[in-house]
């Protein structure tokens, strides 16, 4: 008779996830479902697209690429930032995690988002005190024995959405509002978020999601990082241009 081996929990960022990650809340094993979520994954990916939020627009708002770190904090722009990272935030970060999340639950896994506190407070200290931001946020975490293409197909999901987004708001911005500069530069900055964000991902390095796509399948990994990259190469004149 066959041994089964005991069940091994996965990461779509951290492959040694902190004690933090390892909580699961009381009726939130429900694999299976798609859709389904708990109160603590709620409050943690809320938690975390506010800092994110927050972060980001402290950047732009006092970065050398739009006004030069001389002439410090402009406080009058900070509320078109905010609203700006948001709509950043939420189509690169949070659709990128809900579609690790929702393939493994199309596999009837257990999945949820978990943050990771201290990459959060990282980030945010880098963005108060530096020009830059380097942000690990948390991941989403599955469990229940997932099978060698399923583990693949699921890290595939997250920079896959992002490619999408990013191809979508590509046409939108060249074909529609390259010359509405109101929507226009949301549409840029939201291509260009999602764009940067794929590549990343996909890199073939440590714990990001390319390690495990390339793993699985390089043909459908070295087919997303090239269009990734277009699309990047592509948008980030016109993204300099207004950041």
């Amino acid at each position: 008779m066959r041994e089964v081996k005991p069940h091994k929990v996965y990461t779509s960022f951290h492959d040694i996830p902190p004690r933090e990650y390892m909580y699961f809340p009381k009726g939130s094993l429900d694999a299976g479902k798609p859709g389904k979520f708990s109160r603590v994954e709620i409050n943690h990916i809320l938690i975390s697209i506010v800092v994110l939020t927050f972060v980001l627009a402290l950047l732009f708002t006092r970065n050398n690429l739009f006004y030069g770190l001389s002439e410090g904090f402009k406080l009058d722009i900070f509320p078109y930032w905010l609203m700006v990272s948001f709509f950043g935030v939420v189509t690169a970060f949070f659709f990128h995690e809900m579609s690790h999340k929702f393939m493994a639950q199309k596999y009837g896994l257990w999945s949820e988002f978990r943050m990771y506190p201290r990459g959060l407070l990282f980030a945010l200290l880098l963005g108060i005190m530096l020009p830059f931001v380097f942000a690990a946020p948390g991941a989403v975490m599955f469990r229940g024995g997932s099978r060698y293409f399923e583990t693949g197909r699921i890290a595939m999901a997250g920079p896959l959405s992002n490619l999408i987004i990013a191809a979508i708001t590509l046409m939108l911005y060249r074909a529609v509002f390259f010359e509405n500069i109101a929507i226009g530069s949301i549409i840029c900055f939201v291509c260009f978020i999602n764009a940067l964000f794929a590549t990343f991902n996909l890199l073939p390095f440590g714990p990001l999601d390319g390690t495990k796509i390339i793993s699985w399948n390089p043909t459908i990994w070295i087919i997303m990082l090239i269009l990734s990259a277009i699309v990047l190469m592509t948008i980030m004149p016109n993204a300099l241009s207004i950041l």
